[in-house]
C-alpha cells in the first residue's frame, strides 16, 4: 500500500466513493493493524465522508470513547473543523472534545492513504496531546507579562526622584497582573514587647476598599515571628465579602531594624498560582527589596548630609580644603562667619587670589612649598577686608591636599587684653590706697598739729574704704560668676533704696559740685527685688554718672511706671560712650578707650556686677549715649502687685 500526503482540498469528486469501497478491506484484512496498534501516537482512521472508521488504543484513551462508540461518529462531533481541509500545512492545531465534554488542545498531522493504484481510500490523522505544552506556554506568557509589568513599574520607580511614593504603584501593578485583590509591604516589630504588625506600603483593589490588610495578617503574627525567613502560605485565611481568600507572605530583604514581608491576598481558597508563579513573585519581591534598600540608603545619606550640614553650620570656624598648588577644593563655613564666601564663587580659585599672598605663604608654611609635609600653625594675623584677628592651623591630608582651619580669635585677644589691663589697673587700684595709708601712718608717727592729725586720719580712712570697696566688688563678681550669690526677690519700696544710694554718692558729688536730683511720680514705688543688691546697683550707676560728669553739672534720677515695669533712668551730661564700646560695656574688666585716655580711675567690673544683679532679679538694663553729650542708663524692674 502506497501512503502519500496530499492536500485535502485537491480531492477528486469521486474520492468519497473510492474510500467507501476500501472500508471493507480495512475492516476485514486489518491492513497494517499491528503497526497501527503498537505506535505510541494517537491514530485516527477517517473515511472520506468525515466519519471515523476506527482509532488505535492511545487515541481511544485520549478521547474516552470505545472503538464501537467512535466508529461512524462524525469528525465534527469531536474536532473543531475550522479550515481543516483548506489549510495547506500538513501539521496544525485543533481542539478535541472528549467524551466527558472537556476540551483538549492537540497537534494534528493529516494525510491521505492511497491504494496500489494510487487511488485515495481513507484519511489518516495522527494526533498529539499538546495540553501540557500549551499550559507551559500560557504560564510562560503569563510570567513574561508579569515580569514585564513589574520590570516596567520598577524601572519607573528607580527613575522617580521619590522612590518611596512609587512603591504602592509597584504593588498595584503586581496585584493587577497576578489577579490579586491586595498587596502590602509590612513589618513585624518586636521592640515594644508583644509583636506588632506595621504596614509600610499598601494597595487594595478599589472594589474592596473596606478590606483591612493589617487585621487580616494579625492572626498569623506568631507564625511569622517563629519563622521570619520562611515563606508563609495560608489557605482560607478569612472572608472578604463572604469570599474565601488565601494569604502568602514572603520575606523581603531591605527593611532595616525589623522583619519585613511582601503580603499577597488571592480571592481563591487555595494558592493555585503559588508553585507555578513563585519564581516570578520572588523576583518581584527582590526588586521591591532592592527599592526599599535604596530608600534606606538614600535616607541614611540625607540624614548624614543633614547632620554634617548642621555640624558645619554650628561650627564657628572656617574650613578650607586646599591643593598643594594653592587651589581651593572646598570652602566651608556658616553664613554668619565674617569670612563667609559662597563655595560656588571661590571653589577652584587660588587662595592667594582672595587673600594677601604674604599671609597665604605664612598660612601654608615654609615647609609646604611644593607638597604638604608638615602641619603649620599661624596665630594672630589680620586680613585687609576684615576687622577680626585670626589664627590658622594647617593639617596635611596627603602630600597633595591639606585642611586649613581658620578661627576667629578676636574675642580671645580682646579678653587677654582686658585681663592684662585689669591686672595693671587692679595693681594700681590696690597699691595706690596702700601707698597713701603708709604715707599717712608715717606722718602720724612724726606728729603734727591737731588739724593735720585729723586730716591724716581722714585720708587714711578714705583710702582704706576705697580699697575695701574695690575688694568687695571683686568678691561679688566672683560669687556672681560662680553662681554662689543668690538674690531673693521680695516686695519692697524702691524710693528708700534710691535715696540711700544718692546719699552715699553725695560727698563725691559735693566735691565736684555736681547736683543730684530724684524725680518720682509718687511717694511709694513697690517692686520685687533685693534691697542690698539694688542699693549697690544704683550706687554704682550714680557714682559713674558723677565720675564722668563735668564740674558744676547735674545728674538726674527719674522713676516711672510702664506696662507692669518700674523704669529708673540715671542721666548725666558727661563725656559719653562711643558706639563701638556700648556692646562691650557690661563685659567683665572692659573699659572704654575714652575713659582710659582721660585717666579716670575704675576697675572695669562695676557694670558687669550691675547687669548680673539686675538680670538675676528678672530685670533689664539698657544704655543710650552720645559722645560729649551724656549717657542714660535705664534699669527696668518688675513691679510688685
Amino acid at each position: 500500500m502506497d501512503e502519500k500526503k496530499i492536500p485535502a482540498g485537491s480531492h477528486l469528486p469521486d474520492l468519497h466513493v473510492n474510500l467507501e469501497n476500501k472500508k471493507k478491506d480495512w475492516e476485514a484484512g486489518q491492513y497494517g493493524r499491528t503497526l497501527f496498534e503498537q505506535t505510541g501516537e494517537c491514530v485516527f482512521i477517517i473515511g472520506l465522508d468525515l466519519r471515523y472508521l476506527t482509532a488505535n488504543r492511545q487515541a481511544l484513551l485520549l478521547l474516552g470513547y470505545s472503538e464501537v462508540e467512535l466508529t461512524g461518529m462524525n469528525v465534527s462531533n469531536v474536532m473543531s473543523m475550522g479550515d481543516l481541509f483548506e489549510d495547506q500545512a500538513s501539521v496544525y492545531e485543533r481542539i478535541l472534545k472528549k467524551k466527558d465534554g472537556s476540551l483538549i488542545p492537540v497537534e494534528i498531522s493529516t494525510s491521505i492513504v492511497s491504494d496500489e493504484q494510487g487511488l485515495p481510500i481513507y484519511i489518516q490523522s495522527i494526533v498529539r496531546d499538546v495540553s501540557e505544552r500549551k499550559a507551559a506556554e500560557k504560564l510562560l506568557r503569563r510570567n513574561g507579562r508579569i515580569l514585564s509589568v513589574i520590570s516596567e513599574a520598577t524601572a519607573r520607580l528607580f527613575r522617580s526622584p521619590n522612590i518611596e511614593s512609587g512603591i504602592s504603584e509597584v504593588l498595584e501593578s503586581l496585584g493587577n497582573v497576578m489577579e490579586l485583590f491586595s498587596c502590602v509591604i509590612f513589618e513585624v516589630e518586636k521592640y515594644s514587647g508583644l509583636p506588632q504588625i506595621k504596614l509600610r506600603y499598601s494597595w487594595v483593589e478599589y472594589k474592596l476598599s473596606s478590606f483591612d490588610p493589617q487585621a487580616a495578617i494579625e492572626p498569623f503574627i506568631n507564625k511569622l515571628v517563629a519563622n521570619p525567613n520562611a515563606v508563609l502560605s495560608e489557605l482560607e485565611a478569612g472572608q472578604v465579602k463572604k469570599t474565601p481568600f488565601s494569604f502568602l507572605a514572603i520575606p523581603v530583604q531591605g527593611l532595616f531594624g525589623s522583619k519585613g514581608f511582601l503580603g499577597m491576598f488571592d480571592r481563591e481558597n487555595s494558592l493555585s498560582w503559588l508553585l507555578t508563579d513563585f519564581d516570578v513573585v520572588q523576583t518581584a519581591t527582590n526588586l521591591i527589596g532592592a527599592a526599599l534598600q535604596r530608600i534606606q540608603y538614600e535616607e541614611t545619606i540625607r540624614s548624614n548630609e543633614f547632620r554634617n550640614r548642621m555640624i558645619v553650620d554650628s561650627f564657628p570656624d572656617l574650613l578650607i580644603r586646599i591643593k598643594s598648588d594653592g587651589s581651593i577644593l572646598d570652602y566651608i563655613t556658616s553664613s554668619n562667619h565674617p569670612l563667609f564666601i559662597h563655595r560656588d564663587m571661590i571653589t577652584g580659585k587660588k587662595l592667594r587670589e582672595t587673600w594677601p599672598a604674604e599671609t597665604v605663604a605664612r598660612i601654608l608654611g615654609g615647609e609646604n612649598k611644593s607638597a604638604f609635609t608638615a602641619p603649620c600653625w599661624l596665630e594672630g594675623f589680620q586680613l585687609p577686608f576684615s576687622s577680626g584677628i585670626y589664627e590658622s592651623r594647617l593639617h596635611p591630608i596627603n602630600p597633595q591636599e591639606a585642611l586649613i582651619i581658620i578661627r576667629d580669635i578676636s574675642d580671645i585677644v580682646r579678653l587677654n587684653e582686658m585681663k592684662t589691663d585689669f591686672i595693671n589697673r587692679a595693681s594700681h587700684e590696690l597699691r595706690t590706697p596702700l601707698t597713701a595709708v603708709i604715707l599717712m601712718s608715717d606722718l602720724i608717727q612724726q606728729g603734727g598739729t591737731q588739724e593735720e592729725m585729723v586730716e591724716y586720719w581722714r585720708i587714711m580712712r578714705n583710702e582704706l574704704n576705697r580699697q575695701k570697696k574695690y575688694i568687695d566688688n571683686l568678691l561679688m563678681a566672683g560669687r556672681l560668676e560662680s553662681g554662689m550669690m543668690k538674690l531673693e526677690s521680695v516686695p519692697l519700696d524702691l524710693l528708700p533704696v534710691l535715696r540711700e544710694a544718692l546719699q552715699a554718692v553725695g560727698p563725691i558729688a559735693f566735691r565736684k559740685n555736681v547736683k543730684l536730683t530724684l524725680n518720682t511720680p509718687q511717694n511709694n514705688i513697690n517692686i520685687l527685688g533685693d534691697s542690698g543688691a539694688l542699693q549697690q546697683v544704683f550706687i554704682n550707676l550714680i557714682n559713674n554718672a558723677v565720675k564722668f560728669s563735668p564740674e558744676e553739672s547735674g545728674v538726674q534720677v527719674f522713676v516711672g511706671l510702664t506696662d507692669g515695669l518700674v523704669n529708673v533712668e540715671i542721666i548725666d551730661h558727661g563725656m559719653g560712650i562711643s558706639p563701638d564700646a556700648i556692646p562691650h560695656l557690661f563685659e567683665k574688666f572692659y573699659r572704654a578707650k575714652n575713659v582710659t585716655v582721660a585717666e579716670i580711675p575704675g576697675s572695669g567690673i562695676g557694670l558687669y556686677i550691675v547687669k548680673s544683679v539686675v538680670e538675676e532679679l528678672g530685670g533689664k538694663i539698657e544704655v543710650k549715649s552720645e559722645v560729649n553729650a551724656g549717657t542714660t542708663f535705664t534699669v527696668r524692674l518688675r513691679a510688685a502687685v
